[in-house]
């Protein structure tokens, strides 16, 4: 059985959930840009809801929903959402992306109704992997959520103005980004991610927008040693770690 896992301002309960609560979610509910305009925010594959609750403790969004297809961290994540101080700013669907775009696009929707902030920490083994687990293997191979299938539905889902993050394994990030211009979404920031000063890149935090411009880039280590976190992760992750 796992166990809850505590935050600063929030707990999170991951016994039914396929994906525990890791460092991905972390990261990319940390670093995410958030600023005073962002009003509706929507969260892809959403788990335990690891990613909406950091927004949620982040930023003063009236509104933020948040997508799941597996049944039971559905339920999971919509007592996290019930059982979190805002409560009242968080609402969990039960809906594969597919069908969540088709429903939602299906009268045109004005841009108003659009989300201004998107993120996903989508499924990303491409290659064939099964641990025994079917749910777990599910919600990290990304046949059950293309990277196409994920930027054309973002792309119907944007406003004009809005962003879109995500993480994903380094060695996708070029096919990733020449997959997004297709949809009319380009890098705004890019940040590597190393475990610690000798490993390779293992991850890559990349925000989209519809504009076309220079990409800031900048790389982040996590670890100095075991457990001997840098100070650039801790300053990046000090708001919800309880030991940060």
């Amino acid at each position: 059985m796992s166990k809850p896992f505590a935050f600063k301002q929030f707990t999170i309960e991951q016994d039914r959930c396929a994906m525990k609560i890791g460092t991905d979610g972390v990261l990319l509910g940390s670093w995410t840009t958030l600023n005073a305009n962002v009003y509706n925010i929507l969260d892809i594959g959403t788990g335990t809801g690891i990613i909406a609750l950091m927004l949620a403790q982040r930023s003063i969004a009236e509104n933020i929903e948040a997508i799941e297809l597996d049944g039971d961290a559905f339920e999971q994540c919509t007592e996290n959402f019930e059982n979190s101080p805002w409560s009242d700013r968080l609402f969990c669907f039960h809906a594969g992306f597919d069908e969540f775009v088709d429903e939602y696009t299906e009268e045109e929707p004005d841009e108003s109704e659009l989300y201004n902030l998107i993120v996903s920490n989508p499924p990303f083994y491409t290659e064939e992997v099964s641990s025994g687990d079917i749910a777990r293997d599910n919600a990290r191979q990304h046949n059950s959520l293309p990277f196409n299938e994920l930027l054309e539905g973002v792309s119907k889902l944007l406003t004009k103005k809005g962003s879109f993050s995500t993480i994903i394994p380094f060695k996708e990030e070029e096919s990733f980004i020449k997959l997004a211009a297709k949809f009319s979404l380009f890098p705004k920031r890019i940040t590597r991610v190393k475990g610690n000063a000798l490993t390779e890149i293992k991850r890559s935090l990349l925000e989209f927008t519809f504009t076309k411009q220079n990409t800031l880039i900048n790389n982040l280590i996590i670890e100095k040693e075991r457990h001997q976190y840098t100070e650039q992760y801790k300053k990046l992750t000090k708001d919800f770690y309880l030991k940060m």
